[in-house]
């Protein structure tokens, strides 16, 4: 398959403002260490890890929210690693996210479907009201909820406005950020199996950041597993899951909970 992302070496470094000193400039941390990999089209890439591991940085510098310190990040055959804002404009509707925490994401003194448009209006993208419905239509959601307030809604529902609102630019790319770990179960389970069929149905790639690696087997078909801003295992899902090769990622597979064999089946 052809790639749609490249990263080569990246490397970035942050700003250490706890250990900022009276003088002079704060020392920075290491956040990402050299990573290297590739994101094929119509993909569907875990990166998981552990708190600190470094995977939602990667994620917001893959999508250019953070400049890298080195390296390259190319998106479809263009560097996107230090373009200006201005020079990332015209790719950022090729590229989305959606984030972990819909209230505080979605504005909530916005209607839904003024949330939906925000970002079409902003690129000009005209029939803002058709799409709106076409995207809640996608989701799952009637066209009646364009007239909700995101606080009437529940916390599938409103995560479904936040992945309606990604993929209302039509975007080739979309980065879920921990979309699913604050929500019950069920609701868990109703947005993977939607993130699956958005994939197939609009012929998205998708990167899909978790700390949770039994929702990763759920839908990736390859994982990045990141330590200390280090990949230290990429493979596919299978394989990972019956032969991991790092302790690490071992460490990660014992961490997953085990079903109560008392509780009874609903």
């Amino acid at each position: 398959m052809a790639e749609l992302f490249r990263i080569e070496d990246l490397h970035l470094s942050l700003p250490d403002l706890y250990r900022k000193p009276l003088l002079g400039p704060p020392p920075r941390i290491e956040i990402l260490n050299g990573l290297s990999f590739t994101v094929a089209k119509g993909e569907i890439v875990g990166i998981v890890g552990g708190s600190g591991s470094g995977k939602s940085t990667l994620g917001r510098a893959m999508v250019r929210l953070l400049q890298p310190t080195s390296g390259r990040v190319l998106f479809d055959g263009t560097d996107i690693t230090h373009l200006s804002e201005a020079g990332l404009r015209p790719l950022r509707r090729r590229f989305q996210m959606i984030f972990q925490d819909p209230m505080s994401s979605l504005n909530p003194r916005h209607r839904v479907g003024q949330i939906i448009a925000a970002p079409l209006r902003l690129h000009g993208v005209a029939g803002a009201k058709t799409r709106v419905a076409e995207a809640l239509d996608h989701v799952g959601l009637s066209a009646t909820m364009a007239e909700r307030y995101p606080h009437e809604l529940s916390g599938g529902q409103r995560q479904r406005v936040g992945i309606a609102r990604a993929i209302a630019l039509r975007p080739e790319f979309i980065l879920a950020d921990e979309i699913v770990s604050g929500l019950d179960v069920s609701s868990q389970a109703q947005v993977l199996t939607l993130l699956e069929r958005l994939v197939a149905d609009l012929g998205l790639t998708l990167a899909f950041i978790s700390h949770d690696l039994s929702v990763i087997r759920r839908l990736c078909g390859r994982v990045l597993v990141l330590r200390h801003g280090a990949i230290v295992e990429e493979a596919d899902t299978d394989r990972l899951f019956a032969a991991p090769q790092a302790a690490y990622t071992r460490e990660l597979l014992a961490a997953i909970p085990l079903p109560d064999p008392d509780q009874p089946w609903s």
